[in-house]
């Protein structure tokens, strides 16, 4: 009987982390055109249907380094800050977008052409990792484009540890 219950405990837990992982939605995932070298930005939204998770890294393929970022104005002036994680709460979408939070791709390993695609990989506290295609639109779509993030951070705006003032 022992041995029953044993193999029936092991079937239940991959179910219970596939369900967990079918919990977190990703949707309307897509970025602007960049060339090669550069700094690319994905925008996306996140639905949580489950328990309350947080998104704690990034990465993809076509670049060397993906961090969450967060786009902001302090008295005026447009920065930008590194976001260490993005909680998600179930029936409240988190969206990244363009003045907000983002995901910044840095030093681009390969052009990002419109109507492209790419994988990205975002890895949850609980959900773990979950990998969407990322549709590349054309350059210059919303207010700020991938010239201006990159020169952000050519004029040594505070990209990496800015804090806001209070």
């Amino acid at each position: 009987m022992r041995s029953i219950v044993v193999s029936g405990m092991l079937f239940v837990l991959p179910v219970v982390a596939s369900a967990q992982q079918n919990s977190i939605q990703i949707q309307n995932a897509w970025s602007r055109a960049a060339m090669i070298g550069r700094v690319g930005v994905v925008y996306l939204t996140i639905i949580d249907s489950g328990a309350p998770d947080r998104l704690v890294r990034v990465s993809s393929p076509v670049a060397t380094k993906a961090d969450l970022h967060e786009s902001f104005t302090d008295h005026g002036v447009a920065k930008m800050r590194d976001v260490a994680a993005l909680t998600v709460d179930p029936g409240k979408p988190v969206t990244l977008a363009p003045g907000s939070y983002h995901i910044m791709l840095t030093d681009l390993t390969q052009t990002l052409k419109q109507g492209d695609s790419f994988p990205v990989t975002l890895t949850f506290e609980k959900a773990g990792q979950i990998t969407t295609a990322v549709t590349v639109q054309k350059s210059g779509d919303s207010t700020m484009s991938n010239g201006q993030m990159h020169g952000m951070h050519d004029q040594g705006m505070p990209v990496h540890g800015g804090k806001t003032s209070q």
